[in-house]
């Protein structure tokens, strides 16, 4: 068989590097550790990049795929941080940069009539390598944050304006990730009532009340939630995000927070 033309492997002249080349938008079946069944099967999208120094022309786009594939059978934060490892051998890289999305589900009680209704909740693992280096690890997670203005309760007479606020929650453990549920009851006793998928009257008299009882601005959210992290010990670094879709206003309001702790 006549041999195939390596073209990535052709010398490049321009003397450009690049910081991150691969693939992205894989479509990828996962199972992931559950704390309440030990394990759930969700879909994730991923993306895997690795640097490529300036004599190369391009990069070996099928030995992603190949990496993916050797992990097909289970991938959770454990086995995760593995991946970009092989990417590292595989490509013969300095840097390698994964990326893990996906739909992580969880049943929840209604909180009178306690009917089960499931919520899924967006999750990101990021994981950076590095030759010769330590990794790092970042899990990101999207909750749904009921919010009631207290500006609006302080001056009104007959209620306050509330919205739907999602809460967008990174973390770098410094040891034994914590368990995604746990993260997710932790964000949610932060905000002025949970989000749920299902409720009856009962149940919506009771956020209502609840929300009105609670009322705190994006600003108080995150700190809420600052506060609530810096309590642990499990946490090296997190940042905090709250954005109000606003339901008075034709803006959303934001707020930041982000700390090293170690």
């Amino acid at each position: 068989m006549k041999e195939l033309r390596d073209t990535q492997n052709e010398r490049d002249t321009r003397h450009i590097s690049i910081d991150r080349v691969g693939v992205r938008g894989i479509r990828f079946p996962i199972v992931v550790s559950d704390k309440e069944k030990r394990t759930q099967s969700t879909v994730a999208t991923i993306a895997m990049m690795v640097d490529l120094p300036q004599q190369y022309k391009g990069t070996h786009m099928s030995r992603f795929i190949e990496a993916l594939h050797e992990h097909r059978h289970f991938l959770d934060v454990h086995t995760a941080v593995h991946l970009p490892e092989r990417l590292l051998k595989k490509l013969s890289a300095q840097r390698a940069h994964v990326e893990i999305d996906f739909p992580f589900f969880r049943v929840k009680k209604a909180p009178v009539t306690h009917l089960p209704g499931i919520m899924n909740y967006d999750v990101r693992f990021e994981i950076d390598a590095e030759r010769d280096a330590l990794g790092q690890f970042t899990l990101t997670i999207r909750v749904p944050i009921t919010t009631l203005c207290p500006c609006s309760k302080a001056m009104s007479e007959h209620g306050a304006h509330n919205q739907r606020s999602i809460v967008t929650y990174s973390v770098r453990f410094t040891g034994a990730p914590v368990w995604i549920e746990d993260l997710i009851d932790m964000i949610e006793t932060c905000g002025s009532s949970p989000v749920y998928s299902l409720l009856k009257r009962p149940d919506e008299k009771y956020v209502t009340d609840l929300a009105y009882e609670h009322p705190v601005f994006a600003e108080d959210l995150v700190r809420n939630v600052a506060v609530a992290t810096e309590r642990h010990s499990a946490f090296s670094w997190y940042r905090v995000e709250a954005e109000n879709f606003e339901s008075i206003h034709n803006h959303n309001a934001y707020a930041m927070v982000e700390r090293k702790l170690c």
